[in-house]
């Protein structure tokens, strides 16, 4: 799976890949609000990371999950971008095939030229040090570590930001999608700590605070 690494419950090992400064330029995450007539705000969050990326809708005010897509992306030109999807929550269809779109990047904005919508820049992959795409590649369970195949169709892939972050499970034989969570996440002196704001499985979970212990030993991220 290019530009993914791999998680075990949570241990991951990195990839390195090289980017053109144009395509680093839009790595971080971006956000685009619009206000509706029933007083709902749709947010739709954009976390870009190297050769990854998801795009995910949901009610600001409410916390209510509308729509995730996202999969492996290329650069064509300066300007435009493919992308193959991997998840569609709203088109299961289409996973598998490509999207052709083109944008204009400045420091503080990215435009999706093809619909004239503009997105805010909320980072440029930082403060935060997990930034990436990451893979659950094993889970550690009393005492025992269990393995999961990484390059078995069904997935659990967390994409992180420097300060956003989304994990979706899915399936790319079936191309079902399962469910889906995010909000904003921080890492300090070995914590690490995640603000939910979606949840598709369960809103109510919308608020919460959770805390974890990582590491980062050889490229591998361990979350306990």
């Amino acid at each position: 799976m290019k530009g993914l690494k791999n998680i075990t419950h949570i241990l991951i090992i990195s990839l390195v890949f090289t980017l053109s400064s144009y395509a680093q330029s839009w790595v971080g995450a971006w956000q685009h609000t619009s206000e509706n007539q029933d007083d709902s705000l749709h947010t739709t969050v954009l976390i870009v990371t190297e050769h990854y990326l998801v795009s995910t809708t949901y009610d600001k005010n409410s916390g209510a999950f509308i729509k995730t897509k996202g999969g492996a992306w290329e650069q064509k030109t300066n300007e435009n971008i493919n992308l193959t999807l991997e998840f569609n929550s709203e088109n299961p269809d289409t996973v598998g095939t490509q999207e052709d779109f083109n944008i204009m990047v400045n420091r503080e904005t990215l435009t999706l030229l093809d619909d004239n919508i503009k997105f805010e820049r909320l980072d440029d992959g930082g403060p935060g040090i997990l930034n990436g795409a990451w893979l659950m590649s094993a889970r550690k369970k009393d005492g025992t570590l269990q393995q999961r195949n990484t390059n078995k169709p069904r997935k659990t892939m967390k994409i992180l930001s420097g300060s956003r972050f989304q994990w979706i499970a899915y399936n790319t034989e079936t191309k079902t999608y399962m469910a889906t969570g995010g909000g904003t996440y921080s890492t300090k002196e070995g914590r690490y700590t995640e603000t939910i704001e979606f949840f598709s499985k369960d809103p109510s979970k919308v608020g919460l605070q959770l805390e974890f212990s990582y590491q980062l030993i050889d490229g591998n991220w361990l979350h306990t």
